[in-house]
C-alpha cells in the first residue's frame, strides 16, 4: 500500500492550480486523469477582468489577477515553456452609443484601472469597424494547451501520473480513512470538469455544462497583434494562426464537432474581417458552467476527507489558482471558503 496525502482527480486548469498549491506546501499527491474532459486543452486561455458585453467588472477580478499572473509565472519557471501572451483586448464598437456606454463605465472606480479612455480607430483594411475600439487593460492570453501537456508529462515524469479512469466505487472511505485500489489517502479533491455530473459524490451540485466549438483559421493577411472581441473573440496564436470562438450550445454535451457551429462561427467572422481565410481546425469541450457563475468549491456534507474543485466556466484561467488557494485554506488551515464559491450554498437537507 502506498501511504500520500492527496488523491486529486483531473488535470486540467483546476487540477493543475491545486497541485502547485501541493506542491509548494510538500504535500504528496497522486494525480488521476484519463484526458476525457477537453475544455483546458481546447480553450482560448484568456484572462480578461471586464465582461465586454455590458462593460462591466468581472467578479473580484483584482484579486484573481494578483493570484494568477505570478501563478503562471512559476509554472513557465518550472515546466521551461512560454504560456503567458499580454495582449489588449480590443472592443469593436458598433455605435456611437456603445463609444459613450464604455467612456461612462471606464469612469467607475472598480473600472478605471481595466478600461482605457482612449478610443482607438481602425487602420487596419481587413477590419469592419467603423465606430473603433475599446481596449482592455491587464489582459491576455495563457496557451491552456501547452500548459496542460507539459504539466501532465511533468507529472508523469515524477511518476505521480495515473492515465486512468477514476472508479468511484472502488474508493473505500470507512473509519474516516481513504483507500483507492492500493492507495491511502487523506483527502480526495475531485477537480474533473463536466465530469462531475457523473461523481456519486457531487452529482448533486448544478453543473449545467456548455458546449463550445472554436476554430483555429489561417489569415496571412489579418496582422493583428491584439484580440479583436466582437460577436466572436479572434485571438492571434502567431505563423498567421488565429483562434476563433465560440459558440455557446447547452442540450448537446457531446464531444463532437458540428458542421452547424462552423458555419455560425464562419458567417461572423466574414461580419468582422474581410481578408480571405483558411479553416484549419475545429474543437469542441464541455464547459463546466454552473446557474449563478460561480465556482462549485467545498467539502462534501458527510466526508470531511472528499471535496470539490469546479465550475470554473469560461474563466478558468484567472479562477483556477485563485479558487485552489481557497480550497487549500480551507482544508488545511480550517479557513472559511468564500460564501459566494461555497457549495454549502446548495446543501441538500
Amino acid at each position: 500500500m502506498k501511504t500520500i496525502d492527496y488523491i486529486v482527480v483531473g488535470c486540467g486548469l483546476a487540477g493543475i492550480a491545486f497541485c502547485e498549491k501541493l506542491r509548494a506546501n510538500q504535500k504528496s499527491f497522486i494525480v488521476f486523469d484519463n484526458a476525457s474532459q477537453l475544455s483546458s486543452r481546447v480553450a482560448a486561455g484568456l484572462y480578461n477582468p471586464v465582461i465586454l458585453k455590458r462593460f462591466t467588472k468581472v467578479w473580484d477580478a483584482k484579486s484573481q489577477l494578483e493570484i494568477a499572473i505570478p501563478f503562471y509565472t512559476e509554472l513557465e519557471k518550472l515546466l521551461k515553456i512560454k504560456l503567458n501572451y499580454r495582449l489588449p483586448i480590443y472592443r469593436k464598437f458598433t455605435s456611437i452609443e456603445e463609444q459613450n456606454n464604455w467612456f461612462l463605465a471606464s469612469e467607475k472606480p472598480v473600472l478605471r484601472d481595466f478600461l482605457s479612455t482612449e478610443l482607438i480607430k481602425n487602420s487596419n483594411a481587413f477590419i469592419t469597424a467603423d465606430f473603433g475600439f475599446g481596449k482592455v487593460l491587464h489582459s491576455g492570453r495563457i496557451n491552456t494547451s501547452r500548459l496542460v501537456n507539459a504539466y501532465n508529462s511533468y507529472l508523469d515524469s515524477e511518476g505521480q501520473l495515473k492515465k486512468d479512469s477514476f472508479k468511484y466505487d472502488l474508493l473505500n472511505i470507512e473509519s474516516g480513512i481513504i483507500q483507492y485500489k492500493n492507495i491511502i489517502a487523506k483527502h480526495v479533491v475531485f477537480a474533473e470538469g463536466y465530469g462531475l455530473s457523473r461523481n456519486p459524490f457531487f452529482n448533486y451540485l448544478p453543473l449545467n455544462g456548455t458546449k463550445g466549438e472554436m476554430l483555429t483559421i489561417k489569415a496571412p493577411k489579418l496582422r493583428i497583434n491584439f484580440i479583436l472581441k466582437s460577436s466572436v473573440f479572434i485571438v492571434p496564436l502567431g505563423n498567421d494562426l488565429y483562434w476563433v470562438g465560440s459558440t455557446y450550445e447547452w442540450e448537446d454535451k457531446t464531444h463532437q464537432i458540428t458542421e452547424k457551429a462552423k458555419e455560425e462561427l464562419v458567417l461572423k467572422l466574414k461580419t468582422i474581417i474581410s481578408c480571405k481565410f483558411q479553416v484549419v481546425e475545429q474543437v469542441a469541450g464541455i464547459r463546466p458552467t454552473t446557474k449563478d457563475r460561480r465556482p462549485l468549491i467545498g467539502t462534501h456534507p458527510r466526508y470531511n476527507n472528499i471535496h470539490v474543485l469546479n465550475g470554473l466556466g469560461t474563466r478558468g484561467v484567472m479562477l483556477s489558482p485563485y479558487v485552489a488557494d481557497q480550497l487549500f485554506n480551507h482544508i488545511n488551515k480550517l479557513n472559511r471558503l468564500d460564501s459566494e464559491i461555497d457549495i454549502k450554498r446548495y446543501q441538500q437537507d
